[in-house]
């Protein structure tokens, strides 16, 4: 069964390789970005292998601009909410604006995306949501406040969701990986070095690996799977759920 699959911050990082794995799997997708030129690249990508996808710039701290999209497409049968920033700072030295812009984007991003598609999902009877959360949806790191605050709500905001839907085929889940190597934690290893004043691959080793028993990032693959499983019939009845990813983080 294939879908209309709707990534947010699908130029690069996860989303960017979400987009790509499930294309490669026959689903169409609908690339979205804050920079439209970027997510025509992903496009592009995408096309050039013979899959389907559609490109769209889209603000998700903006409801006009979310709509715009939504009312654009034929249909969204499936929402990934991956849209992200990072800051690392202590709390005392974290620009209020930094905070708040991550908020808006990783938390209430996710209201304004899902907001905007369960309309059409419901008088389907059928859609899948899911967030892109972290391991710092479950724990906590220091100098990563406004991160882990927006992704710790996710939990919370999915399972009540995942209630609100509970009567039709609709379900709303959350991906929770330890460390993808990506654009956005490459650039954080160089930010923790500096708050930490240890070196690049002391963070790599001591912070990101080492509480990981199998001590190793997660692969692009391992996520691609987990959100293809989310999106079959199969994973009607696992809704409000964290998928955890994390190498054994959390089970000590």
């Amino acid at each position: 069964m294939t879908e209309n699959i709707l990534i947010t911050g699908a130029s690069s990082g996860i989303g960017h390789g979400l987009a790509l794995g499930l294309a490669a799997q026959g689903h169409t997708i609908i690339v979205t970005d804050l920079n439209k030129d970027q997510a025509q690249d992903t496009v592009d990508e995408i096309t050039a292998s013979g899959g389907e996808a559609t490109a769209f710039a889209v603000d998700v701290c903006d409801a006009a601009s979310i709509e715009a999209c939504v009312t654009a497409c034929d249909s969204v049968s499936v929402l990934i909410n991956c849209a992200g920033i990072q800051h690392v700072a202590s709390l005392e030295n974290f620009p209020q604006d930094h905070w708040d812009r991550l908020i808006d984007i990783m938390l209430n991003g996710t209201c304004r995306m899902t907001k905007a598609v369960l309309p059409a999902m419901k008088k389907a009877g059928h859609g899948r949501i899911i967030n892109i959360g972290s391991i710092h949806s479950l724990i906590a790191s220091p100098f990563k406040s406004a991160y882990v605050a927006a992704k710790h709500g996710l939990l919370g905001f999915s399972k009540t969701i995942a209630l609100e839907t509970a009567d039709t085929d609709i379900t709303m889940n959350t991906i929770c990986p330890s460390y993808v190597k990506t654009p956005l934690v490459e650039k954080q290893i160089a930010n923790q070095a500096k708050e930490r004043g240890i070196s690049e691959d002391d963070v790599i080793n001591e912070v990101m690996l080492k509480p990981m028993p199998k001590k190793a990032f997660i692969g692009m693959d391992e996520l691609v799977a987990a959100a293809s499983f989310l999106i079959q019939p199969q994973a009607r009845n696992i809704t409000g759920q964290e998928i955890v990813i994390d190498g054994g983080w959390t089970i000590q």
